[in-house]
């Protein structure tokens, strides 16, 4: 089992929207929080990860808060909770920046921004939906901003190669094709900041790394219905009871059987959106020994009700 991938799965990362920028020297431009782009971007998401890529010249990138970064051709820049953030053509640029309060068409339109004879820069504008509810381990361990050099170097190459041509040229299954380039390009962030030499901060990544903490997390995600008990889980992961509830309390934000109970819910909130087997049937596999049980646990957790949540989800 990679926990990594089922947590992607689960929270459903799918969907993308993204559209091509080319920028003259001088330039600037700030983006409003993702939050507030939902409804014209992807209305069917709970959340919106923004991301940049650099494919072309020079540019600087940043939280509205914070001093920025340089980007050079490959790099990927990404806001995983959706921050305000601002781009420019050069560091403390001191331009009016454009506001970007909604997003251009979709795939098609190339935004042209700045002057007309200054250095150039290209680079694309994107966004990718996720669930937020009932958990999403993997947003809540995330920095506000990740920095990847050379993402779209290798394999990952012809991403805003097939933009561009799209752009341009849209051809059958392009949409389609673009969409499943941005996950795995998101994917390949993660897995950038997961691998990085430097150590992580707390959160549910770090735990991917602790030698105590990662082997208890397989097992939860192996097999999340099992009825396991803090005693088996130090036993498999060939430790004490004390020190595994404390290094993966500190390490992933939560104690092992509080991060099972909220697992068990989000694997049942994806599979009342996507099936069609009645809420009984759910909440027994998901480890919950009836339907009244699940269903109290449920709209604890949602505030919902498990019908009505599946409901509102077919209704998007």
């Amino acid at each position: 089992m990679d926990p990594l991938s089922d947590v992607l799965r689960a929270v459903r990362l799918d969907g993308a929207f993204f559209y091509y920028v080319e920028a003259r020297h001088p330039w600037a431009v700030q983006a409003v929080s993702a939050v507030q782009l939902v409804p014209r971007v992807l209305p069917e998401a709970e959340h919106l990860i923004s991301y940049h890529i650099l494919i072309e010249g020079l540019c600087w990138a940043g939280l509205a808060d914070e001093p920025p970064v340089a980007l050079r051709p490959g790099d990927a820049i990404v806001f995983p909770h959706g921050d305000a953030h601002g781009l420019s053509s050069s560091e403390g640029q001191r331009l009016d920046p454009e506001l970007i309060e909604a997003a251009p068409e979709r795939y098609l339109e190339t935004v042209r921004i700045g002057g007309e004879s200054g250095a150039r820069a290209a680079f694309v504008c994107g966004f990718l939906g996720c669930d937020l509810r009932p958990f999403n381990p993997v947003l809540a361990g995330l920095p506000r901003l990740l920095h990847v050099a050379g993402v779209t170097q290798g394999w990952l190459s012809e991403f805003p190669r097939q933009l561009v041509t799209e752009s341009r040229q849209p051809s059958a299954g392009g949409v389609s094709v673009l969409t499943r380039m941005a996950e795995l390009m998101f994917l390949e962030v993660l897995r950038r900041h997961l691998d990085a030499a430097a150590p992580l901060p707390s959160g549910w990544l770090a735990g991917l790394r602790d030698p105590v903490v990662a082997p208890v997390l397989t097992l939860l995600h192996e097999r999340p219905a099992h009825p396991w008990t803090l005693s088996e889980l130090a036993q498999k992961a060939a430790t004490s009871r004390t020190v595994l509830a404390e290094r993966f309390s500190q390490t992933v934000g939560v104690p092992p059987m509080h991060y099972l109970a909220q697992w068990r819910l989000q694997l049942a909130a994806e599979q009342l959106a996507t099936g069609a087997e009645n809420v009984g049937t759910i909440g027994l596999r998901v480890g919950y020994e009836s339907e009244a049980a699940f269903s109290r646990a449920f709209k604890r957790a949602t505030g919902q009700s498990p019908a009505t949540w599946r409901r509102s989800k077919r209704d998007r």
